[in-house]
């Protein structure tokens, strides 16, 4: 076990050596998220099912948009690294072969966490109200969430391995139902029977309502087991799945 975390660790800081060099990537990322927060927040005043706090309501949304957009699509790194050859190289190292994923699936938290705080100091001018022990709780779950979203992408990587079109048509063609069926841009209390049925077995909506409680200092105890159990489901199951392909 020491080994295998060490090795984690070690994949980790690998993979976290090209955001050091290129921090202007990360920064870059964050255009669509404070877009949405300068145009989009705004018209959500006085929308049914908002509440008085919108801006409560609405970042952990745009939280969890930066989560699942940035982690379903880290294993198109991995297939430009197969496709190089590097891939075969890492794979002949003594390193385990669970720690190549879940090395690489600890660094997603890393960027996630940095992009979420410049995304909180922003909202905070704007009206955003916050709980800060709560919001870190959240930010964890999310972080959680997205360790087993990105190695379910890098399973897909593997899958497809020289088919970039097959990855990109199924990241694009799953993530988007997620995130409408998650409620993160408007509320779902008004929608058909059949999709606040879909809604309700959407990990991510589970997250995303435990983390809006989570901001505004809620922390009952039913609501953040609902979240931290989905998360937990996704990154366990995401980390199986990958370490399976991997091998």
């Amino acid at each position: 076990m020491n080994s295998l975390l060490r090795d984690s660790v070690i994949v980790m800081n690998r993979e976290l050596r090209p955001a050091a060099r290129d921090p202007f990537t990360v920064a870059f990322s964050l255009t669509q998220p404070l877009i949405l927060l300068a145009l989009f927040g705004p018209l959500l005043h006085g929308v049914p099912g908002m509440g008085e706090q919108v801006w409560n309501w609405f970042v952990p949304g745009v939280l969890a948009m930066i989560a699942i957009f940035g982690t379903s699509m880290v294993g198109s790194n991995l297939l430009q690294e197969m496709q190089q050859g590097s891939h075969e190289r890492m794979l002949v190292t003594p390193l385990h072969r669970s720690a190549l994923l879940i090395g690489r699936a600890w660094k997603e938290m890393i960027p996630l966490a940095a992009q979420a705080v410049v995304i909180i100091v922003v909202a905070l001018p704007l009206g955003l109200d916050l709980n800060p022990i709560g919001a870190a709780v959240g930010i964890v779950i999310l972080g959680v969430f997205g360790i087993g979203l990105g190695a379910l992408s890098y399973a897909l990587a593997l899958a497809v391995r020289q088919q970039d079109w097959v990855f990109w048509t199924v990241q694009q063609t799953l993530m988007f139902p997620m995130l409408i069926l998650s409620g993160t841009m408007l509320p779902l209390d008004n929608a058909p029977g059949w999709m606040r049925a879909l809604a309700a077995i959407n990990p991510l909506r589970h997250v995303v309502d435990t983390e809006r409680a989570l901001f505004v200092g809620n922390f009952a105890a039913g609501q953040l087991a609902t979240g931290a159990v989905a998360a937990g489901i996704v990154a366990v199951a995401g980390l199986g799945v990958g370490i399976k392909a991997l091998r």
